[in-house]
């Protein structure tokens, strides 16, 4: 057998394969198609099925909301019907009332008339009797009238002038014995007694050794805590106390507080006293506040400004003829507040007139004019209200009367300081002769702070160094003493003590 036989025979072979495969593969998909066409018909009908059903249960909801629709339907009309019978059942009640209306109307228009023709009747008679009385008695009705009046002055004239005078003196004694007698219960209502402030405070310590730690080194502590305060330390030989003087109450509060917190810190020597009497002007800054906001409670002012408060307590530590301003201030506004209530005046703001009255005396010594014109302008610049600064500006007359209140804030001013021990007049010329010595050294120029001290007989001026020398220091001295010479009136002799310290201050670092 030859090769091409054998070819020949291996495609025969292989060709009658692809013959049979195929059949066999057509025999395979007929079986596979037969199935699928039985699956398709058995999906459809049951999808026929479930369709019928669907539609069948469709076809019984479609019924029940018809069902229920026409209910509600009926429902409604039975409703509108209802409605549209009150509604026309209102129309004719609304009917009725207007067609009484139109007629009560018409009733009322015909009386009008009648009244009207009654009233042009009666004025017309009233005419003709007045012309009638004219004809009969040749006067006219003014003519008569005058007639009359005469007639009747003349007859009662002197009865008329007795009683006028008599109802004169009578209103007069009367008003006179009100005001006396609104006076005399105001005062009588408000009793309190008066407590003159004094030049001096005394400091407890609690054993003598402490006054040999303050004197210090050679003086140098004593020298320092009184530069820095102003107020002069007085050592002696009473046992437990030391005693700090000044004219100035708010420098004595000052020294006060820094030598009692310097005890307890043990501590004292320059540094620390200069450092411990910073700390007391900021501890007085908080009480000076809290003195303000308690006037205003304890006065009955409310809703003022916080700048004016503070500006109010600085008055606790301000005297006027040895009468502390602030608490005259607090009893004015009580005095003013019965006034004004006898008298039916607006008590607020008397009570505020009165408390705000001397509020230019805390920064009189800072800003020019008169205390009445600072106050004024305090006042108004923090919103205080018209009508306060009426009741308050007049109180010296400076400014007139414009309102009660002006009057009732003068009053209660006079009230309060004429008492019995309220002030003392040698006190404030006293204070006033310290103040001036201060404010004469104060003019010249290169002055750091002035402070007079030992009762007016020696003020102590210190300078600052970089703009004085020492031979400047000296010239000032005597120019100082003779401009004091020059201007005030004192006894015996006054010590003038120009001082000029220089410091050097660098740190190590």
């Amino acid at each position: 057998m030859n090769l091409v036989t054998i070819i020949l025979l291996t495609g025969v072979a292989g060709l009658s394969g692809v013959v049979i495969g195929y059949f066999l593969r057509w025999l395979v998909t007929l079986s596979q198609k037969g199935s699928l066409e039985l699956s398709v018909k058995q999906a459809m009908l049951e999808a026929k099925d479930q369709a019928q059903q669907i539609t069948k249960e469709a076809e019984e909801e479609a019924t029940k909301i018809l069902t229920e629709a026409k209910t509600k339907n009926e429902e409604k009309e039975t409703q509108l019907k209802k409605l549209e019978d009150r509604l026309l059942k209102k129309d004719e009640l609304l009917d009725r009332r207007q067609t009484d209306i139109d007629q009560e109307a018409d009733s009322l228009k015909k009386k009008a008339e009648e009244i009207k023709e009654l009233k042009e009747k009666v004025s017309q008679l009233a005419q003709d009797k007045t012309k009638e009385l004219e004809r009969v008695s040749n006067l006219t009705k003014d003519e008569a009238k005058t007639e009359l009046l005469k007639a009747v002055e003349q007859e009662s004239e002197e009865d008329l002038i007795v009683r006028m005078r008599k109802l004169e003196t009578t209103g007069a004694e009367r008003l006179e014995q009100r005001g006396r007698d609104i006076l005399a219960s105001v005062i009588q209502r408000l009793s309190s007694s008066t407590v003159p402030e004094v030049m001096a405070t005394t400091v407890d310590i609690p054993s003598d050794d402490i006054k040999g730690k303050i004197i210090g080194k050679e003086g140098r502590n004593i020298r320092a805590f009184e530069k820095a305060t102003g107020v002069e330390v007085i050592i002696d030989d009473t046992p437990g106390s030391i005693v700090l003087s000044s004219f100035d109450p708010v420098r004595r509060q000052i020294a006060r507080v820094a030598l009692e917190n310097l005890i307890k810190d043990g501590r004292i020597q320059p540094a620390k006293i200069e450092e411990t009497v910073d700390k007391a002007k900021e501890d007085i800054s908080k009480i000076i506040k809290e003195k303000g906001e308690q006037a205003a409670y304890e006065a009955g002012v409310l809703n003022l400004d916080p700048r004016i408060l503070i500006i109010l307590g600085r008055l606790h530590f301000r005297t006027s003829y040895g009468q502390n301003v602030l608490q005259h201030s607090i009893e004015m506004a009580h005095l003013a507040a019965m006034i004004a209530e006898e008298l039916g005046a607006d008590i607020q703001v008397a009570r505020a007139g009165a408390l705000l009255h001397d509020i230019g005396k805390a920064v009189d010594h800072e800003v020019p004019g008169t205390h009445v014109e600072i106050g004024r302008r305090i006042l108004e610049k923090f919103g205080a209200g018209e009508a306060v600064i009426k009741a308050m500006q007049a109180h010296h007359e400076e400014y007139p009367y414009e309102t009660i209140e002006s009057i009732i804030v003068k009053v209660a001013d006079e009230i309060s300081g004429s008492r019995p021990g309220a002030r003392r007049d040698s006190v404030e010329n006293y204070l006033k002769r310290l103040k001036d010595l201060e404010d004469i050294a104060n003019t010249f120029k290169g002055i750091e702070k002035t402070y007079a001290i030992a009762a007016g007989r020696e003020i102590r001026v210190f300078v600052k160094p970089e703009e004085i020398t020492d031979l400047e220091a000296r010239k000032l001295a005597r120019e100082v003493a003779v401009r004091i010479e020059q201007e005030l009136k004192y006894p015996g002799e006054i010590k003038v003590v120009v001082m000029r310290e220089t410091r050097i201050i660098e740190f190590a670092r």
